[in-house]
């Protein structure tokens, strides 16, 4: 059904209530302890957006401070009819956390390889003969998910959640991210102390190929450490055709903030992860408010921090989808392809929507 000059009206006003309430929850982001609670939250939710956790993490804890929620920290998040299909309802008198979602319109082009041939189908239509089709993204809307404490129904399966004491790495973690150092064509190795790599607890050589690592650590700051080594890889390789972070302390923010969320989704005790102040570099980029340079770091992190996990055959904490809703994670991951684009009559600086999930 064709949308009214009402309804465009009403979307484009909920739209931009939503981003007033993201660069207000941007802003709170000012100091390190603030960016790392952040990055814990994303990393039990990291099938969702850098934005969108942020607006789900400030309705949930408003809800919970209102007593509609019994506790601070959601625990599994899906939309209306995905609850459904769970044989859960949403409770009457609970609010939705409203997020951005992406909105698709279909395109056709007898030539895919040029990109001015496509053109817009109407809904209903039909491409010609010979045509491709593709979805593409045209903007977003706003979409509303429920924690489960907000829905009752058949329950939900309690999953099984790692717990480490104090200096234990999870089983097999150290192992998993010393073969994707390897896999990738760096050396591993060892280092005695920390005044063989002058007072740092890991080095990587991207013209060398090597990665070196202190020895003398505990178990859980050696794989503290090679996450950290590993995410300079995979971010920072310009000799593999990365790009070079603007500033070096954003650099080191990147893969702190890429080995916190790894060692998150691993239950480890991330207290110790330093994360150096946010309101200090976030300014040192030309050009870029902090609020946009602070975002930006955010979906990066989150991107690059998922696809490290995704190749680790490691038990993990949730991601943050109900057991059972495979759907949910599907579009999850399918979302973040389509960033960077602004709803209509919106401009993309002050959108900063990279990854719509």
């Amino acid at each position: 059904m064709p949308r009214t000059p009402a309804s465009r009206t009403d979307q484009e006003a909920r739209l931009a209530e939503l981003h007033e309430r993201l660069a207000a929850a941007v802003e709170t982001l000012v100091t390190g302890d603030e960016w790392r609670r952040a990055l814990e939250f994303s990393a039990h939710f990291r099938t969702r957006s850098f934005n969108n956790m942020l607006l789900i993490q400030v309705q949930h804890l408003a809800a919970f401070e209102r007593g509609m929620v019994p506790d601070p920290v959601p625990t599994y998040l899906a939309g209306f009819k995905q609850w459904q299909t769970l044989e859960r309802r949403v409770v009457s008198g609970q609010h939705g956390y409203a997020i951005l979602a992406p909105r698709t319109a279909r395109f056709a082009s007898t030539q895919p390889t040029d990109v001015g041939s496509w053109r817009r189908l109407a809904i209903g239509e039909r491409p010609r003969p010979g045509e491709a089709v593709q979805p593409k993204l045209i903007g977003v809307r706003p979409a509303y998910v429920w924690d489960v404490s907000q829905t009752d129904g058949r329950p939900i399966p309690e999953q099984p959640a790692p717990r480490l004491l104090l200096g234990e790495a999870p089983p097999g973690l150290h192992d998993a991210l010393a073969a994707l150092i390897r896999e990738a064509g760096f050396a591993l190795s060892t280092a005695t102390d920390a005044a063989a790599l002058d007072g740092a607890n890991g080095r990587t050589d991207f013209v060398q190929r090597t990665v070196v690592v202190r020895s003398d650590l505990d178990d859980a700051a050696q794989v503290k450490t090679l996450a950290h080594e590993l995410a300079h890889m995979r971010l920072h390789d310009t000799v593999d055709g990365a790009t070079r972070p603007s500033h070096r302390g954003i650099g080191e923010v990147e893969a702190e903030s890429v080995a916190l969320m790894i060692g998150a989704a691993h239950g480890m005790d991330t207290t110790e992860y330093t994360i150096p102040y946010v309101s200090g570099w976030a300014t040192t980029v030309p050009g870029k408010t902090p609020v946009e340079v602070v975002q930006a770091t955010g979906e990066r992190v989150r991107r690059a921090a998922v696809d490290i996990l995704s190749l680790l055959p490691t038990e993990q904490v949730s991601a943050g989808d109900p057991p059972g809703l495979e759907r949910a994670h599907s579009q999850a991951h399918s979302a973040p392809n389509a960033a960077a684009t602004a709803p209509p009559n919106r401009p993309l600086d002050r959108v900063g929507s990279r990854g719509l999930a």
